[in-house]
């Protein structure tokens, strides 16, 4: 059921009965006419996100969580606009040397941080520095790499070796090179950094655990004049107070919107979006595309045996797992592509003929051949995300089906990103489920690099991500990428990619002009009484 974009867009919207406005990547949701009258009452903007962040220091982790969050706090050099080109940011401009080693990035002046100190070259190169130790993300193309000051308002980076990923992984959307003051680094704990000071729309002012972020509108911030364009362009803060409330239980956030105690909910399951399109007083609407991804461990346990693993994919039916997750064809497609075919250079569908095999005398013969006696297989999940829950019980049952003794362990998503991200925890877990969320490089994905989830425990794979890394030219570095997945697919299996989805979201009609790339974006916005 291999939709084009256009076709996939057209069909929601006959399905749903709703305007779903598209443009590439970026969707847009108007409401009522914009107000934009002040009154004396600060206007607060309150949301209900089904997770808390496991941390708000984005060097440290690609959460989405994380990202919904720091995205208004923090700035970059460079980011991305809707198509996901890199357009400068921070920075006012870039030039690139023509052996492509050196970059240097011109940075706007008289940028304040939220603490009033200026930002300089010094904050940019331990802020850069800080993110190349820490990201999961950038792989080789920063090896032997050096940051250096020239005054107060330049920037040199000198590449060891040039790569054609360079820009594209310094304006990722993942886990984001965010720019914080010099001093924040340099007094951060070995857990990373605890003041969350950056330059972006809105400061942070209060975290009550397990209960709500509270972000203030940033009153000394300078928007860019260029249109906005995802991530890209003028960014304003047009409500005063935004409140992230973290509601992990789906009926209790559905019922806040329902009573205007929330005017935006994340991640709303599909069976709720009747319910919620008869309220007068809320839209609906899909956006912020991401892959639903098997993540198997590796290195210990079950899991760490290729054919096992084999066995798995090769009984599993992807479409039946989709859509218990997003329980309507129109909602989703399958397709092999670890890359979301909006990033059109790196679309691939190499390894299809592994890709939802759903054979179950294959798989019941591979299994027997493994050994397989019996024992328990761990499959770490939470309900904090609907649609993680509902994929992994259907994954559960379809295990079982096979002979599988397969359990859920149910936890809290911060507790599964500790546990899936730490060695200490590799005895903890076998499979785990997530969404991968687009990514303008192969490069980005942490579903493939060394570090999520155990790893990915491969050498053959780490190499020639190293080698797509350090190719200068970008037409063999797209050829070393379908080799990879092909690969993948065929002879490693550290992960199952099911499919793509597009999530569904609600907003309070008072609400307007809420814009997605790769989530919600609450800039630019407005609320009318």
């Amino acid at each position: 059921m291999k939709l084009t974009k256009m076709k996939f867009t057209v069909i929601l919207f006959v399905f749903f009965l709703i305007i779903v406005g598209c443009s590439d990547n970026e969707n847009t949701i108007e409401t009522e006419e914009k107000d934009t009258s002040k009154t004396d009452e600060p206007s607060e903007l309150h949301i209900a996100h089904n997770a808390a962040p496991p941390t708000l220091d984005w060097h440290a982790t690609g959460a989405t969580s994380t990202r919904d969050i720091t995205m208004l706090i923090y700035e970059t050099l460079i980011s991305v606009d809707a198509d996901f080109q890199p357009q400068p940011m921070l920075a006012e401009s870039f030039d690139i040397s023509d052996d492509g080693k050196t970059y240097t990035f011109n940075l706007r002046e008289g940028v304040k941080f939220h603490n009033g100190k200026e930002m300089t070259a010094e904050d940019v190169i331990a802020s850069m520095e800080n993110w190349l130790e820490r990201s999961d993300i950038t792989g080789q193309i920063f090896d032997g790499a050096t940051w250096e000051a020239d005054g107060d308002y330049t920037v040199h980076l000198k590449l060891a070796q040039p790569s054609s990923l360079t820009l594209d992984t310094i304006g990722t959307t993942k886990q984001a090179p965010a720019i914080v003051p010099k001093e924040v680094i340099e007094s951060a704990s070995a857990e990373g950094i605890d003041e969350y000071i950056g330059t972006g729309p809105y400061k942070f002012n209060e975290w009550k655990q397990d209960q709500y972020i509270q972000l203030v509108k940033n009153d000394d911030y300078e928007p860019l004049d260029e249109e906005t364009s995802g991530w890209s362009g003028k960014k304003e803060a047009l409500i005063d107070e935004l409140y992230f409330h973290f509601v992990s239980d789906t009926s209790t956030r559905i019922a806040g919107l329902q009573t205007g105690e929330y005017d935006f909910g994340y991640d709303i399951p599909f069976d709720m979006y009747e319910q919620l399109e008869a309220d007068p007083n809320i839209n609906t609407f899909l956006a912020s595309p991401a892959n639903a991804v098997i993540k198997f461990n590796t290195k210990q346990g079950l899991a760490s045996d290729f054919n096992l693993r084999q066995a798995i994919n090769t009984a599993l039916d992807y479409e039946e797992i989709m859509l218990a997750a997003f329980p309507h064809e129109e909602a989703f497609e399958l397709t092999p592509g670890y890359m979301d075919s909006d990033i059109v250079k790196w679309s691939s569908d190499s390894g299809k003929a592994f890709y939802n095999i759903n054979d179950q005398e294959k798989a019941k013969k591979i299994l027997k051949d493994t050994g397989y006696d019996g024992e328990n297989l761990r499959i770490l999940t939470t309900r904090d995300y609907d649609y993680i829950y509902n994929l992994s019980v259907v994954v559960n049952e379809q295990l079982n089906n096979l002979g599988i003794n397969s359990e859920l362990v149910v936890l809290d998503w911060p507790t599964v990103v500790d546990m899936t991200s730490k060695e200490e925890h590799l005895d903890d877990w076998d499979i785990t489920l997530s969404g991968s969320s687009i990514v303008s490089t192969p490069t980005q994905l942490i579903s493939l690099s060394n570090s999520w989830s155990g790893g990915v425990n491969d050498e053959h794979i780490t190499n020639t991500m190293a080698a797509i890394e350090l190719e200068a030219d970008e037409d063999k570095a797209v050829e070393l990428w379908n080799e990879i997945q092909q690969y993948a697919w065929e002879e490693a299996l550290p992960t199952i990619q099911l499919g793509k989805f597009q999530k569904l979201y609600a907003v309070n009609k008072k609400v307007s002009d809420i814009d997605t790339l790769v989530g919600p974006n609450f800039w630019n916005i407005t609320i009318n009484d």
